[in-house]
């Protein structure tokens, strides 16, 4: 419920803070312009990821390898693009940080923890 709270009231009234701050400080029509921009920028970014992330996956998969690690990054590149198309600087901003490589990894040891902590309490079973 902490979590639910947080994203859909904490972030959403941040973002819009910062939208009107940025619309005070460079103007608005130059603020709606850097929200298309970086939403047409998060696309494609997350389109080209998306599409390397997959060919790895058909690539593990070839050679008799299970992709756990390519799967993170799918599931990275996914929520990174959502973020992007997402308006607002805090979102843009997370996104990019999960779209590329480098800044990935954090996320996606985030992302196992919190995997191994519900299969661990039991709130993710996997079955053969």
């Amino acid at each position: 419920m902490r979590n639910l709270f947080f994203f859909i009231i904490v972030i959403p009234a941040a973002e819009i803070g910062l939208l009107l701050v940025s619309g005070k400080i460079i103007g608005v029509w130059l603020t709606i312009m850097l929200i298309i921009l970086t939403g047409v920028l998060g696309a494609y970014l997350a389109k080209k990821e998306g599409l390397q992330t997959l060919q790895t996956v058909q690539n593990q998969l070839q050679n008799g390898q299970i992709p756990g690690d390519a799967v993170l990054d799918g599931i990275c590149v996914l929520i990174g693009g959502t973020l992007l198309l997402t308006p607002g600087f805090i979102t843009d901003i997370t996104g990019f940080l999960m779209l590329f490589p480098p800044t990935r990894r954090y996320f996606k040891r985030s992302i196992l923890k919190m995997l191994k902590n519900r299969m661990h309490r039991g709130n993710i079973k996997i079955i053969k």
